[in-house]
């Protein structure tokens, strides 16, 4: 599985229109999930992020078929030009360190 993670910021007059075009990837089917969320702000170094995707994925080939969709270009072409930083990361859950539950 591949998780796939994206940070934003945007200006306060843009993070509803921002949030809005994040939402459309919702409707993306290659996604096994897919979150939009805001940033609670509660980390003690560091609050500047605004918004977080959260999906997950069966493979690699699964994220790519996710980019490749026609929802994911439609995202991009309305967040982009109104969004300030974008940071992603993906990475393969088989190779974590994981903390078992207690």
């Amino acid at each position: 599985m591949i998780r796939h993670i994206v940070f934003f910021t945007a200006k306060p007059e843009n993070l509803d229109d921002v949030r809005a075009g994040l939402s459309l990837l919702t409707a993306n089917p290659h996604a096994q999930l897919l979150e939009i969320g805001s940033n609670v702000k509660t980390d003690q170094w560091g609050t500047e992020i605004d918004l977080v995707v959260y999906g997950e994925f069966e493979d690699e080939a699964a994220l790519a078929a996710y980019k490749a969709h026609p929802i994911y270009q439609q995202s991009i072409d309305v967040v982009k030009p109104i969004r300030e930083m974008r940071i992603a990361a993906d990475y393969d859950v088989g190779t974590a360190v994981t903390t078992p539950l207690r």
